[in-house]
């Protein structure tokens, strides 16, 4: 139809593609823009721009007929989202909050301001400043922009480190002992109301410092789900605007919650809301855009999602395992349509539904050790695959 609403999407990686998944049952039109010309969302978007969307000039070329400017990566020009929102369109998130959240020494102060509790940090010129603050090592160093999947993010243990710490400006973060890392998705309207999905708990792959698996609802007493949603509900109040907030939090061992970090996009730690929820975290971000009522984000039942992380060098992409993952029950194989795959690279993950939380467990686990992504040429010399 002529006079379906056009969603101007910047970036068109695997959010993208699962937000264009869930918008087809949508009278709704989807354009992406993004500097790789074989991006997951390049052959499923009604318009497919080759593009950088961090240049001013090609986002608002590319956006101007759209009715909603969205984004799947925050590292997009937000001067060019200024001028879009100044022409009227609706543009979520709102670029106020993107300019705060793109740089974690922003985003850091912005939760100083507002008392939301979060771990000891400083602002530095240069990394190599870190030897000067004793008092906060051990610690994180943080790239204060760039940030990305694990990347821009060093461990600094002893002042001696700081001699190899990244150059530029960065947040100084003091290690907390942590039990356990939760988020907490976020959804709020136009009218300031929000609702919030279940704390899901995640477990990291050291790695590549990106989430192996999460678990929702997260396994830690009430009081703590509580407390984590109210604390991503303040931040999403403090930002004071409509949009779809991944706030991650961490649990300390002696019971405290603090802000770690907030998306303001859909994110890796909502994707099993595809099958667990009635409204999925893309189907929310869609209703926002449109200004439709929001969805219900109840958990069904015990949930996992599984990343599957590319492993054994570079090449074109296989999936081992799938008929084994496939034979358990309640789960769900998304792959990417990522044209190649990489050691540490995202390429798809696996939802697990189950009606008890011990049966989800060992579903997790029978999926960590049976299914992988590979280049083909690894998986030719499998000798299970001769």
């Amino acid at each position: 139809m002529t006079d379906a609403p056009v969603i101007a999407l910047l970036g068109g990686g695997q959010l993208g593609r699962m937000f264009i998944e869930n918008a087809l049952r949508y009278n709704a039109r989807v354009q992406v823009l993004d500097p790789d010309a074989q991006a997951p969302c390049a052959d499923l978007a009604e318009r497919f721009v080759h593009g950088s969307f961090a240049d001013r000039d090609t986002v608002l070329s590319f956006a101007a007929n759209a009715d909603v400017v969205g984004i799947e990566i925050e590292h997009v020009s937000v001067e060019a989202l200024e001028e879009l929102a100044a022409r009227g369109k609706r543009v979520i998130p709102a670029p106020d909050v993107l300019r705060t959240i793109q740089d974690k020494g922003l985003q850091k102060d912005f939760y100083t301001a507002h008392g939301i509790p979060t771990a000891p940090y400083v602002l530095l010129a240069d990394g190599s400043e870190a030897a000067q603050h004793h008092t906060l090592l051990p610690g994180f160093l943080k790239a204060r922009r760039g940030g990305y999947d694990g990347k821009g993010v060093m461990a600094i243990n002893t002042a001696q480190d700081a001699a190899q710490a990244f150059a530029g400006p960065c947040v100084l973060e003091q290690r907390i002992a942590v039990a356990a890392e939760l988020a907490v998705l976020v959804v709020r309207s136009d009218d300031g109301h929000t609702l919030t999905y279940d704390p899901v708990e995640m477990v990291f792959d050291p790695r590549f410092n990106l989430v192996d698996h999460l678990r929702a609802p997260a396994r830690v007493p009430t009081t703590v789900q509580q407390e984590a949603r109210h604390l991503a509900q303040r931040v999403a109040d403090a930002f004071g605007a409509p949009g779809l907030y991944a706030v991650e939090l961490f649990l300390t061992t002696d019971g405290r919650v603090l802000v770690n970090e907030t998306a303001p996009r859909a994110h890796n730690s909502g994707h099993h809301t595809i099958e667990a929820c009635p409204s999925s975290q893309f189907d929310q971000l869609l209703r926002l855009y449109l200004g439709l009522p929001a969805g219900s984000p109840r958990l069904i039942g015990p949930a996992a999602m599984v990343n599957l992380v590319g492993e054994g060098g570079n090449g074109s992409a296989v999936l081992e395992g799938a008929a084994e993952v496939l034979g358990l029950p309640g789960t769900f194989i998304h792959l990417y349509g990522k044209h190649e795959t990489r050691t540490g690279r995202k390429m798809g993950h696996i939802t697990i539904l189950s009606e008890h939380e011990a049966a989800r467990d060992a579903a997790i686990e029978r999926v960590r050790t049976s299914c992988r992504v590979v280049p083909a040429i690894v998986h030719q010399r499998t000798p299970t695959n001769p």
